[in-house]
């Protein structure tokens, strides 16, 4: 099937903008009915591989990227850079199977949101579509652990060449509180209610630390948090 855009291409300011690109037909199918049927998000594009991926998502400006891994053409792997150099740049999500541990730490890496089985359930798509497009860190439970084990053992987390203790030693209080939730896993939402702060209060706490650690993610936030020693 042939790359295509959709009719409620709209932008309407509240909406969530996907794009999704799978070379599975069936896959796309099955995800575009599932978000078609969630409050604030339409899926505006849809691409069969990476290259159509990068093209679609320069024209429509999604704010989120499903983006499965193994395509012809181009596969997801080579599609993150160019995509997350768009200006503005949307968050992307992986699309993967268990077991595709690699390729997710080198997605991360390359500057993804993070990554979502193929089998999670249609909340948890919806779920990760909203957090995806609030700026927090898409992982899903089945492969979390594994995957920050991984990076963590493998010593280039990509998270800077600085020592973990020195590279936190800035932070105040209220932030390694922060990054140790971070660490976690929390969401923006989930940090606020667990501090009793507003989202924009977290969303600022993220950023000084994201600017003072030389983190570029919160996914490298997290390696860090557990690099560091901050988790207990």
């Amino acid at each position: 099937m042939t790359d295509q855009a959709n009719s409620a291409d709209s932008g309407a300011g509240s909406v969530i903008r996907v794009l999704l690109a799978d070379d599975e037909e069936m896959i796309r199918h099955g995800v575009r009915l599932i978000l078609r049927h969630a409050d604030g998000i339409e899926v505006v594009a849809e691409a069969a591989n990476g290259a159509g991926a990068v093209r679609l998502a320069a024209e429509h400006r999604p704010d989120v990227v499903l983006l499965d891994i193994r395509m012809p053409v181009l596969d997801g792997l080579a599609a993150v850079e160019p995509l997350v150099a768009l200006d503005p740049a949307p968050q992307v999500v992986m699309l993967t199977t268990f077991g595709d541990e690699e390729n997710v730490l080198w997605a991360l890496r390359a500057g993804a949101t993070g990554f979502l089985l193929k089998d999670e359930g249609p909340q948890e798509l919806i779920s990760a579509v909203r957090a995806a497009a609030a700026g927090d860190a898409v992982l899903s439970p089945g492969v979390t652990g594994t995957v920050v084990r991984r990076m963590l053992s493998g010593g280039g987390a990509g998270t800077g060449a600085a020592a973990p203790d020195n590279r936190v030693a800035g932070l105040t209080d209220r932030e390694r509180e922060v990054l140790v939730m971070l660490g976690e896993g929390l969401s923006n939402s989930e940090l606020g209610r667990r501090l009793g702060i507003g989202l924009g209060t977290v969303k600022s706490h993220v950023r000084s630390i994201l600017g003072k650690t030389g983190c570029d993610s919160r996914v490298q936030a997290a390696l860090l948090a557990h690099q560091a020693g901050l988790m207990g």
